[in-house]
């Protein structure tokens, strides 16, 4: 072999990565698709180049619709090359069959999805070469270094690879066969699609709520006392009773308090953020749309500035935490926060520790790099993501809140009324989300302290009928319909379950995105607060929906045993089977 020159070929998906690992590995000759030098040469898929191929390739009866044909059960699937991507294709397969590159390196996004896509490229390719695995959670230099130095063999992720195939499949398989069925049978176009539909069933079913809510009015009898608080009665039904008890409270015009009790609380901090509740946050606190915030967060870890978004864990494993540790104390000091709004226990990050809730990537973190950056110079969106990250790495290893609750109870014409106080002992954690979120929370004050008192009577300055009516629930925003969709049918699954709900952090932006994009759902509202509400044309789908694939119990259902594919734990055959067997008794019973 000496003197014979050889080459590793690595595989990124995108091509701002693919120069990231050039430039830390020394790769500078720049080539139609790819770069080459120093040993390597790194190249990019562009997304998925590789596709299912559609119904009409498998038998041309299938260009029309017609519910006879049904169901469409591949025995043997077929792909093709997208259209839009052939070139690199042709240039990635050329590589791969260089004959002086004798080992292939998969650089891509480090998840299911990442997985699939080279791996379907190398398989469509014809490729037998030997594969490592670049698997990494920060884009820093030094992670970069690293991961390079420590690859996995390739066979380590065959069961992430075969849970992709059957995700990937499976929805094929419900978005052909039920898309045509309902649409032959209503004489429209619908589209169904596993994850979309009960996620559009959720936002038709909250409208129906509301819509056949019937506010009931209530009211309550408010008492200005000369001790310097308000007191207010229970919710009381009928108006006649409400005013008979006002006028015998200012008939009396003297209340006695008859209890205080007082109470020392405390609200630990917040976890690490994984990408549903960072996507949440943004939303509620900034407008944006899960989309928008995956693509900020996304486009800051390919700027080396955070670690990888698209996780599912708010947790780190323990061999992070003196990272973390020492992370922390830099970002503190980078911000100014001085050591007594932070957890002086030591360790101080051990509550963010939980090996076992550490699936494929830890929580989002801020990277080192991130001090050496100038903040005011990304733009706005990845500036405000960037901005929360930093906050919630704090908070998450910052003292827990405290504060003191008084509850006080007095009494007048025979009646409780009660009011409550609370008072801030330590700010803690919360200190820490001031600082850094001031210009993001635009909070007024949250707690009112009541007067010192004593048990005793005392006058009523003034007493007042305070009317109100019960609200209905309320639109879904992105925030809570992500929520929605990451604990739906949770109810039915079993406690120890540890991917619950429908679809993953990584897809359920891009459902939401779909469902407006094809008009069953739109955003109504002003900038900052848009709720998601149901259009007729998505309201109609899910009227014709049969219960089976409206219901998030089958989808979640679903995401459970993927995530045992994942594993090794279950055969991605006896999965397949499943869904065939259910796609068959679909189209069998549906008239």
């Amino acid at each position: 072999m000496e003197g014979t020159l050889i080459a590793i070929l690595i595989v990124t998906e995108k091509p701002s990565v693919a120069m990231s690992y050039a430039k830390v590995l020394g790769v500078q000759g720049r080539q139609d698709g790819y770069l080459e030098g120093s040993g390597y040469i790194v190249s990019w898929c562009i997304g998925h180049l590789v596709e299912l191929a559609p119904p009409s390739t498998y038998d041309e009866k299938y260009v029309k619709w017609n519910v006879a044909d049904l169901p469409i059960l591949p025995q043997r699937w077929q792909y093709l090359v997208s259209a839009s991507t052939k070139k690199q294709f042709g240039i990635l397969k050329k590589l791969m069959h260089r004959a002086d590159v004798e080992s292939i390196i998969c650089a891509t996004d480090a998840g299911r999805e990442g997985e699939l896509i080279f791996r379907l490229v190398y398989e469509q390719a014809g490729c037998k070469k030997p594969v490592s695995r670049l698997w990494l959670s920060s884009m820093e230099d030094n992670a970069i270094r690293e991961g390079f130095a420590n690859l996995k063999p390739s066979t380590e992720y065959d069961a992430l690879y075969q849970a992709a195939l059957c995700r990937e499949r499976a929805d094929w398989m419900v978005g052909i066969n039920c898309s045509r069925l309902f649409s032959c049978l209503y004489g429209r176009p619908l589209a169904v699609g596993r994850v979309m539909t009960p996620t559009l069933a959720m936002t038709v079913e909250r409208e129906a709520a509301i819509a056949a809510f019937v506010p009931e009015k209530f009211y309550t009898v408010a008492l200005e006392l000369t001790s310097g608080f308000v007191a207010s009665s229970r919710r009381i039904s009928e108006k006649d009773a409400a005013e008979k008890l006002l006028a015998e409270c200012r008939k009396e015009m003297v209340s006695t308090i008859q209890k205080i009790t007082r109470k020392e609380k405390s609200e630990n901090p917040p976890p690490l953020y994984d990408l549903t509740t960072l996507q949440r946050d943004a939303n509620r606190l900034l407008g944006y749309s899960a989309h928008q915030t995956l693509k900020y967060a996304q486009s800051l870890y390919e700027k080396k500035l955070t670690t990888y978004p698209r996780t599912d864990s708010c947790y780190i494993a323990d061999e992070d935490e003196e990272m973390l540790e020492e992370l922390a104390e830099e970002m503190e000091h980078f911000l100014g926060i001085t050591p007594e709004d932070m957890d002086d226990a030591a360790p101080r990050t051990r509550r963010t520790v939980n090996r076992e809730k550490v699936t494929d990537h830890h929580a989002i973190l801020p990277t080192r790099s991130m001090l050496q950056t100038d903040l005011d110079a990304l733009p706005k969106g990845e500036r405000n993501i960037l901005k929360l990250i930093i906050a919630r790495t704090l908070m998450a290893v910052s003292k827990p809140f405290r504060y003191l609750e008084t509850l006080l109870t007095t009494e007048c014409a025979g009646e409780e009324f009660t009011a409550k106080g609370k008072e801030i002992l330590e700010e803690g954690w919360k200190a820490v989300e001031r600082k850094v979120l001031a210009d993001i929370l635009n909070r007024k004050k949250e707690f009112t302290a009541l007067p010192p008192v004593e048990e005793s009577e005392c006058g009523i300055l003034h007493a007042e009928l305070k009317e109100g009516q019960t609200s209905p629930p309320k639109h879904y925003t992105e925030d809570t319909l992500l929520h929605s969709m990451e604990t739906a049918s949770a109810e039915s699954m079993p406690e120890d379950a540890e991917r619950q709900g429908i679809g993953t952090p990584a897809t359920r932006a891009a459902t939401i995105e779909k469902l407006v994009q094809k008009g069953f759902l739109e955003r109504k509202g002003d900038k900052k607060t848009k709720v998601l509400l149901p259009t007729d044309k998505g309201k109609a789908l899910i009227t014709v929906m049969p219960e089976e694939i409206q219901s998030a119990d089958m989808t979640a259902d679903w995401e459970t045993k993927l995530l045992r594919v994942e594993r090794g734990e279950m055969e991605p055959e006896t999965f397949m089977t499943e869904i065939n067997d259910m796609i068959s008794s679909l189209v069998n019973t549906t008239e």
